[in-house]
């Protein structure tokens, strides 16, 4: 079932997720609706405050980066053929690496793009769909969605790391996406 997206100005975005065991309620059917909703949303990564939960679980598929890359552009980036993985309760263990630029956008936060600075390199503690824990590190694009989407489970959005003046001049279009006033092609609640 394909979820509605949460947009900018709820205040599930701004929490700190909590941690979840292999009771909660339905997590198949609900992991399973996530992956549905990122695909139809075009979306590479998906948290659970973005569909209005404030649980640790987040889903990553970078490996539909590199699909359309000519053999040039694959060469700059270490982490091809990317991922597709299931995270819960994740926890990050270390970044490394130099920190670069890389244009980012939001399902939460449509039509606007940035570009943000985000470390090489992180390793993250985390469980698998069947909670098997799993620490691994990850690099590149990966590991710049994997920070992205772990912003959100710690209640951080990209446009956090906008300095100050660039934020106060993309506000008016922060607050016409939390009313509602954008244009997406994909299920969304608003706050309005």
């Amino acid at each position: 079932m394909i979820l509605p997206i949460v947009a900018y100005g709820a205040a599930v975005l701004r929490k700190v997720a909590v941690k979840i065991d292999v009771d909660y309620p339905k997590l198949p059917t609900l992991i399973s609706d996530m992956w549905e909703t990122m695909y139809a949303s075009n979306g590479v990564g998906l948290a659970a405050p973005q569909i209005n939960k404030d649980i640790r679980l987040f889903i990553v598929d970078t490996t539909q980066i590199f699909e359309n890359m000519d053999d040039q552009e694959l060469k700059k980036y270490p982490d091809k053929p990317g991922i597709k993985k299931t995270f819960i309760n994740a926890t990050i263990k270390d970044l490394d690496g130099d920190e670069w630029y890389y244009n980012e956008g939001c399902l939460s936060i449509p039509k606007l793009r940035e570009d943000i600075a985000r470390p090489e390199m992180v390793v993250l503690e985390y469980m698998d769909e069947n909670f098997n824990t799993h620490i691994e590190a990850f690099h590149g694009v990966t590991a710049r969605v994997i920070l992205h989407e772990y912003d959100h489970i710690e209640g951080k959005l990209f446009i956090d790391y906008l300095k100050p003046l660039k934020r106060k001049l993309l506000q008016g279009k922060l607050n016409d996406i939390a009313k509602g006033k954008v244009k997406v092609d994909y299920k969304m609640i608003f706050m309005k």
